[in-house]
């Protein structure tokens, strides 16, 4: 038996999760295809504009899964500081993504994909997010719903 630390209150968890989505750089996301088959990948992200902004290859199953439902879910930190994220997800051409969007991205990530076709980014924006770190915290483990942060 481990020896748990307190539940956080709904604003520590929330400031948490901000510090995750600022400071970290790599999430697990997935996606299924239009048949229903998951995919689940790591891609790195930069927390901008209250979207999370990753990229990949165009061809790869997580871009095109992402057209025929719109929607993923992603998972930021481990498995004793989860941060789950269900959102709403968009293709964004490279000459489609915004100035301070994409300079964001290379300044973070120390990669600039602008004017590489093969490269798509991936926008996604969160409706729901739950936080937890142990059982005592499942039971308020809801921050967000319907693309708002609860009180």
């Amino acid at each position: 038996m481990t020896n748990q630390e307190p539940a956080r209150s709904r604003e520590q968890r929330k400031q948490d999760v901000l510090d995750h989505l600022e400071n970290d750089k790599d999430a697990w996301v997935s996606t299924a295809s239009a048949d229903g088959v998951p995919t689940l990948v790591p891609l790195s992200f930069v927390w901008h504009r209250g979207t999370l902004l990753m990229a990949t290859r165009r061809t790869n199953p997580t871009a095109v899964n992402v057209t025929p439902s719109g929607h993923a879910r992603i998972a930021v930190g481990h498995t004793r500081d989860v941060v789950l994220i269900e959102a709403t997800a968009e293709v964004v051409e490279g000459s489609d993504l915004a100035t301070d969007s994409g300079d964001a991205f290379a300044a973070k990530l120390h990669w600039d994909l602008r004017g590489r076709s093969a490269w798509v980014y991936l926008r996604f924006t969160p409706y729901a997010v739950k936080a937890w770190r142990e059982e005592n915290e499942l039971a308020g483990r809801e921050l967000m719903t319907e693309g708002r942060w609860l009180d």
